[in-house]
């Protein structure tokens, strides 16, 4: 396939451009779905409004209704494998299926004894500051937007009419934003890396079972502009 300019939208998988592979790392996110529920079940949990929810700790839980009266309940582990390894053997994770299970009937005490009736997981790309990052390469001919962690479903149009723009050479009010001309900062090498995704997964996990409290490291991050208050 040949082609004058190219938009990649790769996501968790190895960047085209050599040079943007240090700044996105793949992750595992999971999710189970319930099987459908009844008319006294949907009222015992008041969701009348069928809004997307999720709760505000560090490693957070998100949830949907279905058109099928289903509740889709994802999110809280994030696992990485050494040497960002993506394979199709990743996808499930039956550890983390237990742990959003007791999650949910915590949540949910009206439902139990429901059964979930699907499980599965899968990659997506972070960066360091947790939000999408955008550029050219190869004297403008390629653009790319990467780095959604798993904030793309309603982001990627966006970061599509970031590249369109990028692609044409244009300066738009798109490209003049901060988080388009500014990049996060790269991922060390391993075995660095892999040590620093887990100090920070259990100080997270700390934070949020001390109440938010943030520990010395994650204050680290901040002041240095990693993660979601970067």
């Amino acid at each position: 396939m040949r082609a004058r300019q190219v938009a990649l939208a790769t996501n968790a998988f190895p960047a085209l451009v050599r040079r943007v592979r240090p700044y996105i790392t793949p992750v595992y996110d999971h999710a189970l779905m319930t099987e459908p529920l009844n008319q006294e079940q949907l009222d015992a949990i008041g969701w009348r409004g069928r809004q997307g929810l999720s709760d505000t700790a560090n490693h957070f839980h998100y949830f949907r209704l279905t058109a099928d009266q289903r509740i889709l309940w994802g999110g809280y582990d994030i696992i990485y494998r050494y040497g960002g390894r993506v394979r199709a053997e990743y996808d499930h994770h039956p550890a983390t299926y237990r742990t959003l299970a007791e999650h949910f009937f915590r949540c949910f005490p009206q439902l139990a004894g429901v059964r979930f009736s699907h499980a599965w997981g899968g990659a997506i790309d972070t960066c360091s500051r947790f939000s999408a990052f955008f550029g050219s390469a190869h004297g403008g001919r390629v653009a790319y937007a990467l780095g959604y962690t798993g904030l793309g479903v309603g982001a990627t149009r966006f970061g599509a009419e970031v590249m369109l723009d990028l692609l044409a050479g244009e300066r738009t009010e798109r490209t003049r934003l901060e988080m388009v001309r500014s990049k996060p900062l790269p991922f060390p090498p391993e075995p660095v890396r892999w040590a620093g995704i887990g100090i920070t997964q259990w100080s997270m996990t700390r934070a949020d079972a001390n109440g938010g409290r943030r520990n010395l490291w994650l204050k680290a991050m901040d002041k240095v502009g990693l993660g979601f208050d970067s």
